[in-house]
């Protein structure tokens, strides 16, 4: 490296590591000892491959008791259609651990629902049943070799009556082993609240005023107060909730009274399981159902009639399990993942991407043992549903993993995230108490900006932004490579638009999709910190980019320069241009006309300020809300120059050559087409009938947005 530019420290490095198989005693293979080819050949290319379907079953914990016995003794069968397995069964155990493996032949299955359920033996009469957890078979992973073992996870079992009953657990293992996730398939739940009928407060001279409060989870959202007091009120409101399969939460609504300001009385109120409302796929109207609300007693006198249900305040809803839009996640400039919820929209993948993590390289110590510095590394990496982790090692600051993942790819404008982290569970840290797992680093990989059937081998700096600064932890040394398998579909995904179709016909508003990305993301990060070894929060949170939308100082300068970067000369353009009539107060343009009483309190402020700092607190928070809002326009703005200028560029090689072709048609059919029927083409195009308008964005507006920016590299 020249001293004289550190900068070069921070770039990516081709390396040549020795690829592929060798021969044992070694013998060559292919002619050459080590493949050489553009092609590595796979281990079991000779043989047939075959389909089974494994079912680990591993431990359980709480199973509730006899209450005749005060015992359990349990066991689990597995029924798949016709075919069934048993486990063996405990005496007087209620956390039983069995680590049985069932297998069932693909070409055998006939159901499309694998039932796991939990019994408990009885020596007279019938097995007395526990509970149960069902699986989608059309939502079971497959498992690709030289892929890790899927990791186990823990699932709540329902009994007869839909409620939680206990918990069964995956496989028991050291947190050090390499383990493939899968991310929980996320829905949106849409709860359209349109009236509630009957509603009688406890003050009996007075009419309710009421609203709707709706639960999923931890997940709280509000319809609006109904303007008048009315017993009959009237919403109509949409309510928007992330829900995970399998569904374990329930809806949980309650119709409030608003007596007071400071106070609210409970009308009724009613728990719906999510697995009741219809699940649809596209804009078609959903059929509304009215549910009667569990309604207590009014008054002492009542005493334990309150759960009576003569009369009941009833609620109209109409509800439904969105199918049709993606659930982000993560941030849409990294996205890795553009599919529907439902399966039955997907297309067939356009590709194959193969990554191997080989090693790292120079890492930092990231903690003390025994009085020296020590990285237990390991490497996390996301795309599309299935997250890989490597298996740790430990005590190394030159790890090396050898370790090959494949993964579909449906779409190629699409993003690989991979992190290398620091395992802080193992013991032996001079810090008592086990913490969270540090950062190392992170890499991007944009799958639009590689060559197909080329093998990439590169080393990736690790970089990390801490109080101190910027600091360089290490080098990721990976080799991948991406294979097409239909370049037609490829290239029509390019006039495609990025997300489900139902994303324009019916879009959110911005706030809503940050809030829904953001519980999106609380749910993938419970639901993998539940597998074993555990995908924790802070390592999930960090590659989803949790905090990308937050205010920064740092960012907003960033995405300034790199709008000053591609519009210097149209800035200097603008100063010719003169306005038509002469400058004047505008009160709307100032926002004068609705400022809020605490905004000119804080305008009229001294500086410094003279406020309380409670206040100086909130205004701070406020700021940093609204910059950051800011900071995401300005970073937009920034993002559709860089598209520009990588469709000149050869960033993305497919749509820079398809813009080409394009560029020469157009051409051509300009040259013999007259100006005058061009113009009046285009006329006829643009003023068309609403009525032949589509909500869906147009083919080069789609083929643009897909383009990659500078964005993938910004920290």
């Amino acid at each position: 490296m020249n001293p004289s530019n550190p900068q070069d420290d921070y770039k990516i490095k081709d390396t040549k590591p020795q690829l592929g198989e060798r021969w044992p005693h070694g013998g060559v293979r292919g002619g050459g000892g080590w493949i050489s080819s553009d092609r590595v050949t796979s281990t079991y290319d000779l043989v047939e491959q075959m389909y089974y379907l494994y079912v680990r079953v591993v431990k359980a914990r709480d199973l509730p008791t006899n209450p005749v016995t005060g015992s359990c003794d349990p066991y689990v069968e597995v029924k798949l259609g016709n075919y069934k397995g048993k486990t063996q069964h405990f005496e007087k155990k209620m956390n039983p651990e069995w680590n049985q493996v069932f297998a069932f032949a693909k070409d055998k299955i006939q159901s499309t629902d694998l039932e796991v359920f939990v019994r408990d033996r009885e020596m007279v009469g019938r097995d007395d049943y526990l509970g149960k957890v069902v699986f989608d078979m059309n939502e079971v992973p497959t498992r690709v070799p030289p892929d890790s073992p899927l990791a186990p996870q823990w699932y709540r079992l329902e009994d007869r009556r839909g409620e939680n009953a206990a918990t069964v657990h995956g496989e028991g293992v050291f947190s050090v082993r390499s383990k493939v996730y899968v991310s929980p398939k996320l829905w949106y739940l849409r709860v359209n609240v349109i009236e509630a009928q009957d509603v009688e407060s406890e003050d009996k001279s007075q009419l309710p005023q009421v609203l709707v409060k709706a639960q999923v989870g931890n997940q709280i959202l509000k319809t609006k107060l109904c303007p008048t007091r009315t017993a009959n009120p009237f919403w109509n409101e949409d309510l928007i909730f992330v829900a995970a399969e399998p569904f374990e939460e329930q809806l949980v609504l309650t119709v409030e009274n608003k007596v007071t300001p400071s106070k609210d009385e409970l009308v009724g109120r009613i728990s719906l399981p999510l697995h009741i409302f219809e699940r649809r796929l596209d804009h078609r109207p959903v059929h509304s159902r009215w549910f009667n609300l569990q309604k207590f007693g009014f008054g002492v006198l009542e005493g334990d009639r309150r759960k009576e249900h003569k009369f009941s305040t009833r609620i109209h809803l109409r509800a439904c399990l969105e199918g049709g839009y993606h659930v982000l996640d993560e941030s849409t400039m990294y996205i890795s993942d553009q599919r529907p919820t439902a399966r039955q929209l997907w297309k067939q993948p356009i590709g194959v991407l193969e990554v191997g993590i080989l090693s790292a390289q120079g890492l930092m110590p990231m903690k003390n043992k025994e009085g020296r510095g020590s990285t237990d590394a390991y490497c996390v990496a996301k795309y599309g549903q299935k997250w890989v982790r490597t298996r740790t090692i430990v005590q190394s600051l030159n790890p090396k993993w050898n370790e090959q993942y494949t993964w579909e790819v449906y779409d190629p404008c699409t993003v690989i995230t991979l992190g290398v982290f620091d395992n802080s569970h193992l013991g032996g840290n001079d810090k008592p108490g086990p913490g969270k797992d540090s950062r190392i680093g992170k890499v991007r990989i944009r799958l639009s900006t590689l060559e197909t059937d080329r093998i990439y081998t590169q080393s990736y700096p690790l970089l990390v932004l801490q109080p101190s600064g910027l600091k360089k932890t290490g080098e990721l040394q990976l080799a991948f490579r991406f294979t097409c398998l239909s370049l037609a579909h490829m290239i029509y995904l390019y006039s495609r638009p990025l997300l489900p179709k139902m994303h324009y016909l019916h879009p959110f508003t911005i706030s809503q999709l940050d809030n829904l990305r953001y519980q999106a993301m609380n749910i993938v990060a419970s639901r993998l910190g539940r597998a074993e070894p555990p995908l924790r929060k802070e390592v999930v949170e960090y590659m989803l980019d949790v905090d990308s939308h937050m205010w920064s100082m740092r960012r907003s300068k960033a995405n300034f320069f790199r709008i000053v970067s591609l519009f210097s000369g149209l800035i200097s353009m603008s100063k010719w241009s003169r306005p038509r009539h002469p400058p004047h107060m505008d009160t709307k343009l100032s926002w004068a006309e609705a400022v809020h009483p605490d905004e000119l309190d804080e305008e009229f402020d001294t500086f410094p300020t003279s406020k309380p700092q409670d206040i100086v607190r909130m205004r701070y928070d406020r700021l940093r809300s609204v910059a950051g809002r800011i900071q995401t326009v300005v970073g937009d703005m920034a993002t559709q120059g860089e598209r520009f200028q990588s469709l000149i560029s050869w960033r993305d090689p497919r749509a820079t050559s398809i813009f080409i072709v394009f560029c020469l048609f157009a051409a051509v059919a300009l040259y013999i087409t007259p100006f005058k029927i061009v113009t009046l083409l285009a006329g006829l195009f643009f003023l068309r009938h609403p009525r032949f308008r589509s909500k869906m964005p147009s083919a080069p507006s789609s083929f643009f947005r897909r383009l990659p920016a500078r964005a993938d590299g910004m920290l």
